[in-house]
């Protein structure tokens, strides 16, 4: 409202001022041309009694003409040098002397005395604008000086206009006085309850719904406060019940983020942590650390933050100039690397990074990081990779043999003694020989690595261990090496897999009886182990002991000594073998739910023993 009676009593002003303008411009027109008329009409009455030096006259006459109106200020007339010899209501002194100062007439600038029109122009006085007319005199194209005449403005003209100026002010000041007293009645009746109302609305924006107004007012304000007191209760109980609902659905998302397997991280645009699950603290060891809203970048693994430092603040700038999207330069908004950690760790992470993107998906809001924990399968790929190329080494080798000399046979035959054609057969047979333990070692343990399901039945452990120490019989004699079963009586059945157990005792026996030197021996051992001292006939299970008294396996090869294709031989460089057997009997064990340990000294001997279940009769 006050904005409103500026702006229509500022209009009103202007244009009565413009209107009182209009007025003394058109007063000021009809000054300049009364003045032109009036100076030319006094210059050609005058002009002659000039040219006659009859001055008398002339002041008479200009006298008479100047007391004649009161709209003429000055006449005064001057000579071609443009100093004054008359003037009304002042002249010059009769008698001169020499302290009489010479008075001379400012002409303007753009004043021509070979120009008969008059020169106009207005000055400033006290007492309002003069307007100033200097007619040229002359006579017969011969110049005699100047006239100049002063008129007044309109009186009438100027007194009204005064009076309406000044009338105008007081109105202009009567409406503002006015407004003042109505805003501060407005303020003490209006505004006042409109602030309280205001405020409390910003405090209901910012959150507040227990914002209140409480003043004693009726009518349509009050029900209006009524209203908006109504209102923050309602938004009061719907932020209570949404509070609810957000923490039970915050509850589920951290339940669920927390089961995840693979680690979880979120990141804001500056890249402080937001939110970490436990396998991801688990990864990281930060269990026992406070992270939260600390820099994710100081607290990984220098290998991580090496490889992610870069990727991290680049996928967390701020939104790319439209440039930049016209060229396709645009930031990548997932990324995957894999980082492998040194030792003693030794552990090997993909990390996946995810922007998150506004609802106008134009503005970063942070970003997700998601870690697997690939160390196993990094490992099983190196292991397949080592399999493949120890199995293709184990095959050429053979292969190679077996044809060099059948090749030989082929091509040279008839050259070769009998003793050779047979000694080449033999080397022959032996490789194929080779070859087929490897093709059926490599077979049976592609089997055991399998999901395969084998099916477990109670058995005498007796059984299998008599067919082995009969099936080396005859070689432990040729090696004058002599074998010893010791089994306990009346041994309780295990739970096991007959053929399974029988290719265990058949490794473990045939490494023992290669591994062991002339006049040794190889025991194989199965007892029951009590559960209770004080219950002789309660067992908890039977250890099976296969001890030689061979070279022994060095301290250093017995961590590896289960590995696909590893062989002692390859350092003592005596007999030949797969390298398949114990990884074999390895997985065989684990089948049966159990493990294999050895116990060996060089020189000494070697013994290794297992655990079996025992069959109990539900």
């Amino acid at each position: 409202m006050a904005i409103a009676t500026l702006v229509v009593s500022l209009v009103m002003s202007s244009l009565t001022f413009w209107a009182v303008n209009s007025i003394q411009q058109d007063a000021q027109i009809n000054d300049t041309r009364f003045g032109r008329d009036l100076g030319l009409l006094l210059a050609s009455n005058v002009t002659p009694l000039i040219a006659e030096d009859k001055l008398t006259e002339v002041a008479q006459f200009s006298g008479r003409f100047f007391h004649s109106t009161s709209s003429v200020r000055y006449i005064i007339y001057a000579n071609e040098e443009g100093h004054i010899f008359f003037g009304i209501p002042f002249s010059q002194d009769e008698v001169k002397n020499s302290l009489t100062i010479q008075r001379k007439l400012e002409l303007p600038e753009d004043y021509n005395p070979e120009v008969n029109n008059p020169v106009v122009r207005q000055h400033l006085t006290p007492d309002g604008k003069v307007t100033d007319v200097f007619v040229p005199l002359s006579l017969k194209n011969q110049y005699l000086g100047v006239l100049a005449i002063g008129i007044n403005p309109n009186p009438t003209v100027v007194a009204s206009s005064n009076l309406t100026r000044d009338v105008t002010i007081a109105v202009f000041i009567s409406i503002w006085a006015m407004v003042i007293l109505g805003g501060v009645f407005n303020a003490l009746t209006i505004t006042q309850p409109i602030k309280e109302l205001l405020l409390g609305v910003k405090n209901i924006a910012t959150g507040n719904f227990k914002q209140r107004i409480d003043l004693p007012l009726g009518g349509e304000l009050g029900e209006l406060i009524l209203s908006f007191n109504d209102m923050a209760e309602r938004l009061e109980k719907f932020e209570e019940q949404n509070i609810e609902e957000l923490t039970a659905e915050k509850a589920k998302l951290e339940t669920l983020v927390s089961t995840i397997a693979d680690g979880a991280i979120l990141l804001d645009s500056q890249l402080k942590l937001i939110l970490v699950n436990p396998t991801a603290r688990r990864m990281f060891k930060w269990e026992e650390t406070h992270i939260i809203g600390e820099n994710f970048l100081e607290y990984l693994p220098p290998e991580v933050t090496e490889q992610l430092q870069q990727p991290l603040t680049h996928i967390s700038q701020e939104e790319q100039t439209k440039e930049e999207k016209e060229h396709h330069n645009i930031l990548p908004s997932r990324g995957e690397f894999i980082i492998s950690l040194n030792p003693p760790n030794q552990n090997t992470f993909r990390v996946l990074l995810t922007q998150v993107l506004d609802q106008n998906r134009e503005n970063i809001k942070g970003i997700v990081i998601t870690v697997q924990d690939i160390t196993k399968e990094v490992e099983l790929n190196e292991a397949k990779s080592q399999f493949i190329s120890n199995v293709s080494h184990e095959l050429r080798t053979p292969l190679f043999n077996i044809k060099s000399f059948i090749e030989t046979l082929f091509e040279y035959g008839d050259d070769l003694t009998e003793a050779e054609k047979l000694e080449f057969l033999q080397t022959a047979n032996h490789e194929t020989d080779r070859l087929t333990r490897l093709v059926n070692d490599v077979l049976d343990l592609s089997r055991l690595e399998s999901s395969r399901n084998y099916e477990f039945t109670p058995l005498d452990l007796a059984q299998p261990i008599e067919q082995t120490l009969r099936t080396y019989q005859l070689n432990a004699k040729d090696k004058n090496i002599e074998l010893i079963q010791d089994i306990q009586p009346s041994l309780p059945p295990i739970w096991g897999h007959y053929d399974l157990l029988l290719q265990v005792f058949t490794n473990l026996v045939g490494n023992a009886l290669k591994f062991t030197l002339e006049k040794g021996t190889v025991t194989i051992k199965a007892y029951a182990v009590k559960a209770n001292p004080e219950n002789p006939q309660e067992y908890s299970h039977v250890r099976v002991e296969i001890t030689d008294t061979g070279i022994g396996i060095a301290p250093e090869d017995q961590e590896a000594i289960f590995d696909r294709f590893f062989r002692v031989e390859n350092r003592v460089h005596t007999l030949e073998g797969t390298g398949l057997g114990l990884s074999i009997v390895k997985n065989i064990i684990d089948k049966h739910n159990t493990r294999i340990h050895l116990v060996s000294e060089e020189g000494v001997g070697t013994t290794f023993w297992f655990d079996l279940q025992i069959y109990n009769v539900a």
